[in-house]
């Protein structure tokens, strides 16, 4: 606790767990007869056991009678999870066992890099990949994942949705989609058809960057496989737009006729240790145990018999996980928080605005393992068992249900989550509904979700010992559980899946003059999440790996930033410095960083709220960012200071040495090409397709190019898709053509090299337009 309560500038001290208790009851209790039951705000984890995710939840809405609950799955799966429950009627990560991948021929992986960040799936990448699986990875970065695939496509982050309509569109173009399934087993497919008749391979090329070549080999290799896949996971899903663009893949599945089928579906991969089993059973702001629905009269009865309390005795839905923080302290906000498993200090988007509204609240009450950032801002601070210290249940991606096995006592005077949970009900006067053992609360469980969409009432400690986990739904003790769903329909009205028509939309936020770059995030292999245990590790691996932002070479080049210099990355929300690592393994227009960090090497001090409509997922993974040199590889004080810090020491976003009245800018590299026919200019590829930032005017300079075959082609530049100069090349030559002034192009214009080649025509061409901006 504080040394002087409510000041948290004042330092802590050690207290007894009946001190720190009353207390935190005592301001409780203040603040819920002042503001009402939504004065308190409760903010879960997917780290926590099924049965503590539970009890949470009902904690919050029984003991507390509050709305306000949420956790950061609302910052992982939540998007995939609103898409899934819209198409398929049900939400499980897989809806097929993890083995299924090692089976299948063909797997479209979409934002996902699973050899770092869940490297024991790998084996089943790795067997199918072994037996010649086609694997092709989308992503923006050459990540380990991609190196070990069949195929990469690096199309610009925040795209995703118009790549899933191109292909579909391919697909539907050349009759490839399943004709039986979709006239059997679905709804909606007529309006999808109509709504992806638009994304021509020219336009999705335009929009995603990637080729209209690779778009055709993925259309081939998922259409001609017996068995496939297509996976997303974060990078597809962390948009504004991320609910609908997880659709999309599933549009694309179901046209193919894949799910249901063993060694095929769709699926997304969870992210944290009980990531499936953290968001159903009620720690989501809408939610109650089994998958039901808060706003339902009938499941908010059957709930309501299961805990022995009056179905109006419930509140109603509350706010997601960011409008719920983005609101504390304010008038009709949170005044009082309690956070079980979650370091938002560093998780959440935006946020300095986050911890900015920490410091507004009246109570902060942290139970973690660690002194976490956010924990480090509280009024009380509370040790809890880690996990070989308790019992209790997970729920991996695939829907099993496996147990967690206590090891060893937790200290003397540390206590689990649900001994928490059990004592500050009691002392709330709501105690006799609560129990600290997690057997009893499984128990619970099992008849709080019989029914629900995901039904554990079959499902015991017993059988889970004897069957190595047993998958949901299972709704008795005689049944086998369920590791394949749809295999003989869905859990929809009527038992058929759902197509549903989206449109691409583009990111909520796009570079411009002041911020010309895309910043995406994600994670390491040596790090996990918010860094809270893994920093603290004092191994070779975790003290090598420190803040870092990945950069193209020629982007580097561009901003004179060599391998290792201190960088500051900055966006219309804030600041933070990182050690730039350089290499061609990324676009060269996005750079990376990864959120493991806090402090200076906040990633979420930059990232942008801008939430999906359907899901409330924020937009992590594009938002515009400006890029700046502000350090040697030395100058390591540099990643300890605060942004602001470095801002007030290094000047503004653009440093007075490396001011430049005018800057040269090069669309340059080797491609292979198929002509279209001499009618048809082609792009070449996105690295020759250029945005003008605002506010600035172009002008071309020369134009390099140079030709390996023996037919006459032409290279022509456009402007905004009009044709503004053509360079002819002929038979195993090249061009060298100097321009004076073409045209002043003006800010926001697109620039780009297009082929006109006879058809079929195959070979290298060498390209070199040389710009100067001012």
């Amino acid at each position: 606790m504080r040394i002087v309560p409510g000041d948290r500038t004042s330092e802590f001290r050690t207290a007894s767990w009946d001190e720190a208790l009353s207390f935190v009851v005592s301001k409780i209790t203040e603040l819920r007869a002042a503001d009402g039951p939504d004065a308190i705000g409760c903010f879960g984890g997917g780290g926590l056991t099924n049965e503590k995710a539970y009890a949470f939840g009902k904690f919050a809405r029984v003991a507390l009678r509050t709305s306000m609950i949420d956790y950061n799955g609302r910052f992982c799966m939540s998007s995939a999870a609103t898409a899934a429950n819209r198409a398929f009627g049900i939400d499980r990560g897989l809806p097929f066992p993890l083995t299924d991948v090692a089976e299948a021929e063909t797997i479209l992986l979409v934002g996902s890099n699973p050899a770092e960040t869940m490297p024991p799936a790998m084996q089943f990448f790795d067997a199918g990949r072994a037996a010649g699986a086609t694997h092709i990875v989308v992503d923006p970065r050459r990540t380990a994942t991609a190196q070990g695939s069949t195929r990469h496509l690096a199309p610009w982050p925040g795209t995703d949705l118009a790549l899933a309509n191109g292909l579909l569109h391919l697909l539907i173009k050349q009759d490839l989609v399943d004709r039986d399934y979709i006239a059997a087993r679905t709804n909606g497919f007529p309006s999808v058809q109509a709504s992806v008749a638009s994304y021509w391979p020219d336009r999705v090329e335009r929009i995603t960057g990637v080729p209209v070549a690779e778009l055709y080999e993925t259309v081939e290799a998922l259409a001609t496989a017996q068995t496939a896949m297509i996976l997303t996971a974060r990078g597809a899903e962390q948009h504004s737009s991320g609910t609908d663009t997880a659709q999309a893949f599933i549009n694309l599945a179901l046209a193919l006729g894949l799910p249901g089928k063993p060694g095929s579906g769709y699926g997304t991969i969870t992210g944290q240790g009980n990531g499936q089993g953290g968001r159903e059973h009620g720690q989501k702001a809408d939610q109650l145990p089994g998958y039901r629905k808060l706003a339902d009269p009938a499941d908010r009865a059957y709930v309501a018999g299961v805990w022995g309390i009056d179905p109006s005795e419930l509140p109603k839905p509350g706010l997601s996980a960011f409008e719920m923080l983005d609101r504390m302290g304010t008038p009709g906000g949170v005044r009082g928080l309690l956070v079980l498993a979650s370091n938002i200090a560093v998780s959440a988007p935006d946020v300095n605005r986050v911890i900015d509204r920490l410091g507004a609240l009246d109570l902060l009450v942290v139970s973690d393992i660690f002194m976490s950032e956010t924990a480090a801002l509280a009024d009380v601070v509370l040790p809890t068992a880690q996990w070989a210290e308790e019992e209790g249940t997970m729920t991996n991606l695939e829907g099993r249900v496996i147990r967690r096995r206590r090891a060893l006592p937790p200290p003397a005077g540390v206590f689990d989550d649900l001994w928490l949970i059990k004592e500050l009900a009691d002392r709330l006067g709501r105690g006799r509904f609560f129990s600290a053992d997690p057997r009893n609360v499984f128990a619970e469980l099992r008849l709080a979700s019989a029914g629900g969409i995901a039904d554990y009432s079959g499902i015991s400690y017993e059988r889970i010992d004897a069957e190595q986990g047993v998958f949901w739904p299972c709704p008795s003790e005689d049944h086998p559980g369920t590791p394949r769903l749809f295999t003989d329909g869905f859990p929809t009205v009527g038992g058929r899946a759902n197509f549903i028509r989206v449109e691409y939309q583009e990111p909520d936020e796009r570079p411009d003059h002041d911020y010309p770059y895309v910043l995406t995030t994600g994670r390491l292999m040596a790090q996990y999440q918010s860094g809270t245990q893994t920093r603290r590790v004092p191994s070779p691996s975790q003290a090598q790996v420190q803040p870092e932002a990945q950069l193209h070479p020629h982007l580097a080049q561009r901003l004179n930033i060599g391998n290792a210099d201190i960088v500051n990355l900055s966006t219309r929300r804030g600041s933070a410095a990182f050690r730039a690592v350089i290499n061609t393994d990324i676009r060269q227009d996005v750079v990376f960083v990864a959120f493991h960090w806090g402090g200076a090497s906040a990633a979420n001090a930059l990232t942008n709220p801008a939430l999906d409509r359907y899901s409330r997922m924020p937009a992590f993974k594009v938002c515009a960012v400006a890029v700046q040199r502000i350090g040697s590889p030395d100058d390591l004080h540099l990643l300890s200071a605060p942004p602001a810090a470095i801002r007030r020491e290094r000047g503004t976003n653009k440093r007075k040495d490396l001011q430049m009245i005018t800057q040269n800018r090069f669309l340059q590299g080797i491609y292979p090409f198929e002509g279209a026919g001499l009618d048809k200019p082609v792009p070449i590829s996105a690295d020759v397709s250029y945005l003008v930032p605002d506010g600035v005017i172009s002008q071309v300079l020369y134009f390099r190019g140079g030709n390996t075959t023996d037919e006459l082609i032409t290279v022509v530049l456009m402007r905004d898709g009009v044709p503004m100069r053509y360079f002819p090349i002929g038979a195993r030559s090249d061009v060298h053509v100097p321009l004076r002034v073409v045209e002043d192009i003006e800010g926001g214009s697109v620039v780009e090299l297009q082929l006109v080649a006879p058809l079929g025509l195959t070979g290298h061409l060498v390209v070199d337009l040389g710009l100067v901006e001012h």
